[in-house]
C-alpha cells in the first residue's frame, strides 16, 4: 500500500534520549528545557527573532486573530486546509474569500482589493503546498489600506525568498508540525511575530495568560510538551536529507508527467525562491478524468489525495461566494504521494499507473 504521505521518524534511540532527559528531570510540560531548547533551534533556522512552539497548527492562528485583534471581515483564500476558514469563525470574523492566482494556487492580490470594504480588518493568506504567496504585493495592498497580514504557512517550513523564511513574513506568520509535514512534532505548530510587544502577548495567551502567580490577560492552552518537543529536536537534525529527498522526488514526477494533460505546479526560474517541495499536486483536465485515474490507482494500493478539497467558499455553515478558479482547482486536483522513504520504484509505478489511466479515459 502506497499512501499519500508516510511519517518520518528519527532513529528510536535518538528519540528516546532526548526523552530521558525529560524523564529524568520529571518535567514534561510547561515549558520544559526541550521545549525551549527547539524553540530556539527553530529561530536559528528560520532566522526569526520570537517563535513560540505552540500545540497545533489551528491554535495558532486563533491566537494570531486574538492578539491582533481582529474582527469584523477578513479576506481570505478558499484553496486552503479547513482551518484557515474555520479558525476566522471560532474568533467570530467574517471569511470575505478572493480567488486564486491560477498558476500558483495562492490567493490572487489582484482579487484582494476589490474586495477590500470598511469592515475589514485583515487578510489571511495560505502559502499553497508549500509556494509563497506574492508577499510584496500583499504587504502593499495591506499598508494601502492599513490591514493586519496573517500568513498561513501550514506547508512553508523550508521555502525561501532571498534567503529568507517566508514564516518571518507579515504580522504574524503560522506553521503546522503535524505528522504529515515535512517536519513535524508529532502534534504541534509555531507562531512568529516580529513585533517584540506582539510576540509577549502571543507567549502570554499560549499560557492562559499568566506566568506563575502573576497574571497579565486572557490566554488559552496553547502550550506543547517536552514529548513532542523531543521529535521536533530529532527531525531538525536530519532536514536537509528530508528535503534534499523530496526534491528528488518531486522532480522525477515532474518529469515523468510535464508532457500529459495534467497541470502542475509550474515553479518560476527565479533564483530567489528556495522551494521546500512539499507536495506534488496534479490538477486533471476534468473532474470525470480525476475519478476514473483514482480508481485505477486505488486497484494497485495506490492512495493520493483530494487536496485542497472542497474550496472552502462552498462550505456549507457558510454564506456562499463564487470563486470559480478556486472551485475549479479544487474539483480537479489530487496530490501524489510524496515521502522520505518512497522509491524510486514505487513512484515509477504510480506515475506509469497514472499514463495508463489517462490512456484509457481518451
Amino acid at each position: 500500500m502506497i499512501n499519500v504521505t508516510k511519517t518520518f521518524l528519527p532513529p528510536f534511540e535518538k528519540y528516546t534520549a532526548l526523552l530521558k532527559r525529560a524523564w529524568d528531570k520529571g518535567w514534561i510540560t510547561n515549558n520544559g528545557e526541550l521545549v525551549q531548547g527547539l524553540e530556539a533551534a527553530l529561530r536559528s533556522y528560520l532566522g526569526v527573532n520570537h517563535l513560540w512552539f505552540c500545540s497545533n497548527g489551528t491554535v495558532v492562528l486563533q491566537m494570531a486573530l486574538k492578539a491582533l485583534n481582529i474582527s469584523g471581515e477578513v479576506i481570505t483564500t478558499p484553496f486552503s486546509y479547513v482551518a484557515t476558514t474555520t479558525a476566522l469563525l471560532w474568533e467570530n470574523c467574517t471569511p470575505v474569500f478572493a480567488d486564486i492566482d491560477q498558476r500558483t494556487f495562492c490567493i490572487d492580490p489582484a482579487k484582494i482589493e476589490s474586495a477590500i470594504t470598511p469592515a475589514t480588518t485583515a487578510i489571511l493568506a495560505t502559502h499553497v503546498y508549500g509556494y509563497p504567496c506574492d508577499i510584496e504585493a500583499i504587504e502593499k495592498i495591506a499598508r494601502k489600506h492599513n490591514l493586519k497580514v496573517i500568513y498561513d504557512g501550514a506547508h512553508a517550513f523550508g521555502t525561501m525568498i532571498d534567503g529568507r523564511s517566508v514564516l518571518s513574513y507579515g504580522d504574524i506568520s503560522t506553521c503546522s508540525f503535524h505528522a504529515t509535514k515535512l517536519f513535524h512534532t508529532v502534534e504541534g505548530g509555531c507562531i512568529i511575530a516580529n513585533d517584540d510587544q506582539l510576540s509577549r502577548q502571543l507567549f502570554l495567551y499560549r499560557s492562559f495568560g499568566h506566568l506563575a502567580d502573576d497574571h497579565f490577560s486572557m490566554g488559552i492552552n496553547g502550550k506543547n510538551s517536552e514529548i513532542h518537543a523531543a521529535m521536533g529536536l530529532c527531525n531538525l537534525e536530519y532536514l536537509p536529507d528530508i528535503l534534499a529527498s523530496r526534491k528528488e522526488q518531486w522532480l522525477y514526477y515532474y518529469e515523468m508527467l510535464e508532457d500529459t494533460g495534467l497541470q502542475l505546479l509550474d515553479l518560476p526560474n527565479d533564483p530567489r525562491l528556495t522551494y521546500n517541495y512539499a507536495y506534488f499536486p496534479a490538477v486533471f483536465p476534468s473532474t470525470e478524468e480525476m475519478m476514473t485515474t483514482l480508481e485505477v490507482l486505488k486497484k494497485k494500493e495506490i492512495f493520493p489525495r483530494r487536496y485542497f478539497y472542497p474550496a472552502l467558499n462552498t462550505l456549507p455553515y457558510i454564506e456562499q461566494q463564487h470563486c470559480p478558479v478556486a472551485e475549479s482547482i479544487a474539483n480537479r486536483v489530487v496530490c501524489l504521494p510524496l515521502y522520505f522513504d518512497l522509491s524510486r520504484q514505487e513512484q515509477k509505478l504510480i506515475a506509469e499507473t497514472i499514463l495508463q489511466a489517462q490512456k484509457q479515459n481518451i
